[in-house]
């Protein structure tokens, strides 16, 4: 069905060519990009736009009013997270400007057997053990 929907879309409306910011240069630069899934009156979907759809769809599914659309990009965030995604990896798909963002959102998130615990207390264990005993020569004053 989606396949379906898709196709009928791209038949009706097509790639529409738009003048597009591009953010990964880090320069103020534009480009010209074809983008599939836009309005049936050849618009960009604007947050606006999204929004109403949303409203919509979420209303359709029986989901709660609390659940935003803002919502389902936290859930694929926990999703990263909570599979073991590296946090790198979590912020370059969510685009965050820098690490610290996608850790205090998400680090309660990362599975707890991949969470370093108890390292001082190891260290301290590891050091007391490897510590040398007095020689037999050596006065036990």
């Amino acid at each position: 069905m989606v396949a379906e929907e898709l196709a009928a879309h791209l038949t009706e409306v097509g790639p529409v060519e738009f003048e597009l910011p591009d953010i990964t240069t880090g320069e103020r630069l534009t480009r010209s990009v074809a983008v599939l899934f836009t309005s049936s009156r050849r618009k960009l979907l604007t947050d606006t736009y999204w929004s109403e759809l949303w409203a919509d769809w979420r209303e359709a599914a029986g989901w709660p009013k609390e659940g935003t659309f803002h919502s389902l990009r936290h859930l694929f965030g926990t999703t990263l997270m909570s599979n073991g995604v590296e946090p790198q990896e979590v912020q370059k798909a969510l685009r965050h400007a820098n690490l610290r963002i996608t850790l205090e959102t998400y680090v309660h998130w990362m599975p707890k057997k991949d969470r370093a615990r108890g390292v001082v207390g190891g260290l301290l264990r590891d050091a007391d053990s490897t510590r040398r005993e007095p020689r037999a020569d050596q006065d036990r004053s």
